[in-house]
């Protein structure tokens, strides 16, 4: 439905200077401003996920800002988004934006102002402009066979967020997801930079699968993921397993098509979680060969990204093996 609609935008989308708009699905538009600068922006906002205000303000500032590092760059100025209900008193709304507070202070932007609504329905978010170097900017059509897949945070949020709903997630492991969901990806987008990455995308709404065959199709290349390489949220496989994800799941599913080939040989619970949206997830790269060694060295202790596949030369697809 979407890329119907942006059929429409075209006309007002033309510059020399437009380095990525809509075509590819790029995780944020990208314009020149000058000599080797190049700006990113890009929009987000979404219900709550989570109990915890705090948590959801954070999230939901994590989530905004990774669009920006999916492309290579730093993020430089928000604004906020909100659509509050009526019953939100303080006792909600200051720990809501104390969340999204500490994670724009994180990033190191500067939060310039935004605008709010009265809503039935919460809605939290940021508009986000970021800087990269034009010679460092990531988009969806730079993967190349022979590089590997890695991933930089487990999937299956799905599963955990819909189990809070019913009532079916430990208050562990919704903790220990909303932590991670909270943390940013700005570590991911630097160790990119060190190993050389041209391809890259934050995994969110449509699911790893998803996200990944955006990837294959606009690089013209196959993405191979072994599925039980992919990490996975504590108590996610458990809660799948009982058929417990979002409608993201099915719908990603349809939509995805002949666009991802499943494997016999994988267990029905893990392609569901593959298909299914995943909030504020982490980074899907490409990793050249050569720039492997650089790429790991550059994380931080404690953030270790996982290797699930590999770039092969064949039919723009995925396949899950």
């Amino acid at each position: 439905m979407l890329g119907q609609v942006l059929r429409r935008v075209a006309p007002a989308a033309v510059s020399p200077d437009l380095l990525a708009g809509f075509e590819n699905f790029d995780d944020a538009g990208a314009v020149r401003l000058g000599p080797g600068r190049v700006g990113l922006y890009t929009v987000d906002f979404f219900p709550p996920v989570v109990d915890d205000p705090w948590g959801y303000g954070a999230i939901a500032a994590a989530n905004s800002l990774s669009d920006i590092y999916a492309c290579g760059g730093e993020a430089k100025v928000v604004l906020n988004l909100a659509g509050l209900p009526e019953d939100w008193d303080d006792s909600i709304l200051h720990p809501l934006f104390d969340g999204a507070v500490a994670k724009v202070m994180e990033a190191g932007a500067l939060w310039v102002g935004g605008h709010s609504v009265r809503a039935k329905e919460p809605l939290f978010g940021f508009a986000v402009f970021g800087e990269v170097a034009e010679a460092e900017r990531i988009g969806h059509d730079g993967a190349r066979a022979g590089d590997r897949l890695f991933l930089t945070k487990p999937v299956g949020a799905g599963s955990i967020t819909t189990g809070i709903k019913k009532e079916r997630t430990s208050a562990e492991d919704a903790r220990a997801a909303m932590e991670t969901m909270a943390r940013l990806n700005r570590s991911g987008a630097r160790a990119a930079r060190a190993g050389g990455v041209r391809c890259a995308t934050d995994v969110t709404g449509f699911g790893l699968l998803g996200h990944a065959a955006n990837l294959a199709q606009a690089s013209g290349v196959e993405f191979r993921i072994e599925a039980t390489r992919v990490p996975l949220y504590s108590g996610a496989e458990a809660l799948a397993r009982d058929g417990i994800y979002s409608g993201g799941s099915a719908r990603g599913r349809d939509a995805l098509g002949a666009r991802v080939v499943v494997d016999s040989g994988v267990a029905e619970w893990r392609a569901a979680i593959g298909f299914d949206a995943e909030t504020s997830g982490g980074l899907l790269l490409c990793v050249p060969e050569a720039g492997v060694a650089a790429f790991r060295a550059a994380f931080p202790a404690g953030e270790v990204p996982v290797e699930i596949g590999e770039v092969r030369s064949g039919a723009a697809r995925v396949r899950l093996t």
